[in-house]
């Protein structure tokens, strides 16, 4: 199922929301009174664009090619910043470096381990030898979660005793996955609260041990967040980029809000690209991101 299918039926219970209201301030019209103009900025802001990307929406919904109607010219520039990094699209298959190493960061509560497992299992499926490696060494439950994916998505596994040494971890894992020709190692991070200093310099730890053990390491460094958290997921994505250099966000809980308008504001402002986007509870229901696809469904 494509991510326009999915966000299409993720979005069924919330399209009378935010999202759902600015289609229909649109529906029929070339061009919005200057009331309707101010009822849209109001709208994309409750929608967690933010004010850098609203000012850039309204600007082109307001000047941009008058051949198009309002809607049209909405989605041309919704695209356009979406595909600002384009070039930053995940691969996830036939890789010609191996193994890849791909280390995932996150808080705590925003799906981080459980899109491990998903993430995983969609590499899988395209046909890639997978080991997790569970360095959340905080939390018990984070270990034997993982374990219980690599078993259920046939993939290898790394972990240690509760409260061992994440950077540890992480070096065994790549020496792991070295030695057993693995085709992608996906790395967990403990859930670290990214108002914590301490917190993050020990992933900063986690990121340049991988380096040193394998020259051109990590591959990919992944943020997982939670949309439904608004614009407290720009702020985790601001302060994780300033520790580590982020390559892609994976953006879970999409079909739990009508405000996915955060990651435009991610991209506008922090130049990141959303890669995945987790549209439900499935295993099958983390998609790779297609900024078109997602337009269409939450605008239509």
């Amino acid at each position: 199922m494509s991510i326009f299918k999915s966000l299409k039926e993720g979005l069924s219970k919330t399209r009378q929301g935010v999202l759902g209201r600015i289609s229909e301030l649109f529906t029929g019209k070339k061009a919005l009174s200057a009331s309707e103009y101010g009822e849209l900025e109001e709208l994309l802001l409750l929608a967690d664009v933010g004010p850098r990307a609203a000012e850039k929406l309204l600007g082109s919904v307001k000047n941009g090619d008058q051949e198009l109607t309002a809607i049209e010219r909405l989605k041309r520039e919704m695209l356009a910043i979406l595909a600002a990094n384009s070039n930053c699209k995940l691969q996830i298959a036939n890789f010609s470096d191996k193994p890849q190493v791909w280390l995932i960061a996150g808080v705590n509560g925003s799906g981080k381990t459980t899109t491990i497992g998903k993430l995983g299992n969609m590499l899988t499926a395209n046909g890639s030898k997978v080991m997790l490696a569970a360095a959340d060494t905080y939390r018990a439950a984070a270990i034997e979660q993982l374990e219980l994916w690599s078993k259920k998505i046939g993939a290898g596994f790394v972990g240690s005793a509760p409260g061992a040494d994440p950077a540890s971890v992480a070096f065994d894992a790549v020496s792991a996955a070295m030695s057993q020709k693995t085709d992608v190692l996906l790395i967990d991070t403990a859930g670290r609260l990214h108002t914590q200093k301490h917190l993050r310099d020990e992933l900063v730890k986690v990121h340049s041990t991988i380096a040193k053990k394998m020259p051109g390491a990590p591959h990919q460094t992944l943020l997982v967040l939670d949309a439904t958290t608004g614009q407290n997921a720009l702020s985790q994505a601001r302060l994780f980029s300033e520790a580590i250099p982020i390559s892609g966000i994976v953006l879970t809980k999409l079909d739990g809000t009508a405000k996915g308008g955060i990651m435009l504001a991610i991209a506008q402002e922090l130049k990141l690209p959303v890669v995945l986007a987790g549209v439900g509870e499935g295993v099958g229901d983390l998609k790779v991101f297609d900024a078109e696809e997602f337009v269409e469904g939450v605008l239509g």
